[in-house]
């Protein structure tokens, strides 16, 4: 797809966003159809959301089929007490045990935006679930990674809380995955950002923001992804950068999103890199 050291996949994030995930749920095999079609060389799945794909023999026998691989799971989970409950360890052990199929892919870790209550204990009950998290996996041979999100409930999304929350990340074990929409969103300018912790940096999301009031189709926004895209070229970056649109078309035709855009960074972003 491009001559860069590093590769674009996609999220499924963009058909969650329609009727709340029920229009295409247990579909994951329609989405890696989709996002192989639009050129993408990856797919990062919601763990909750892979129906039948949850089982790894059937999920690497699509996924070779389209011709693409797995960089990352998205493992989304509450994390609102001081260390994980039965239910939050079961799962991010079952979501572990599938990666040990797929040793290349990233263990992105999301937290459920619920509220900012509480928010000084919340931030540090988040910070050690995520660490204890990362430790088993890597434990196991799976890099991590962690997403800050900025809906208005969540307890990660000012510039207060990503020092608060990257600077406690236990950087032995847990990355940091900028996602430059979140980021912007949260009232911060993401590239600044992105150069503030790159140390921490193993695996990036695109988006596009407008602010009005938040996220627009990729290309369409006021981030500057091309600069972005040059920084981390220039700065060797070798991971994968995904695309997790959450444009308001994505609200009626997710598929006509992520087909925008793959065409969108193989006509305009990449001819832009220096």
């Amino acid at each position: 797809m491009n001559n860069l050291p590093f590769k674009f996949g996609s999220e499924v994030y963009t058909w969650f966003m329609k009727e709340n995930g029920k229009a295409y749920e247990g579909q994951l095999s329609h989405m890696i159809d989709i996002i192989a079609r639009a050129g993408f060389e990856s797919i990062q799945p919601i763990y909750s959301w892979m129906g039948p794909l949850v089982d790894p023999v059937l999920l690497a026998e699509k996924l070779e089929e389209a011709g693409i691989v797995l960089s990352a799971l998205s493992l989304v989970l509450d994390w609102n007490h001081d260390g994980e409950t039965d239910e939050e360890r079961r799962i991010a052990d079952s979501a572990i045990s599938l990666l040990e199929h797929f040793p290349d892919a990233v263990l992105c870790t999301v937290q459920m935006p619920t509220s900012r209550n509480d928010l000084e204990a919340r931030r540090k009950y988040l910070v050690n679930n995520v660490n204890a998290v990362s430790q088993r996996a890597v434990d196991r041979g799976i890099a991590c990674s962690f997403h800050p999100n900025s809906p208005e409930t969540s307890t990660n999304r000012t510039e207060e809380d990503y020092k608060v929350i990257l600077e406690n990340l236990n950087d032995a074990v847990t990355g940091w995955t900028p996602d430059v929409g979140h980021i912007i969103n949260g009232g911060m300018d993401p590239l600044s950002k992105m150069k503030e912790y790159q140390s921490l940096i193993n695996h990036v999301h695109y988006k596009d923001w407008d602010g009005e009031p938040e996220f627009v189709l990729m290309g369409n926004g006021k981030i500057d992804l091309i600069g972005i895209t040059q920084w981390l070229k220039d700065i060797g970056f070798n991971g994968w950068v995904v695309c997790e649109d959450e444009g308001k078309e994505a609200l009626d035709d997710p598929d006509f999103v992520t087909l925008h855009d793959g065409q969108w960074i193989n006509k305009t972003l990449i001819p832009n890199i220096k």
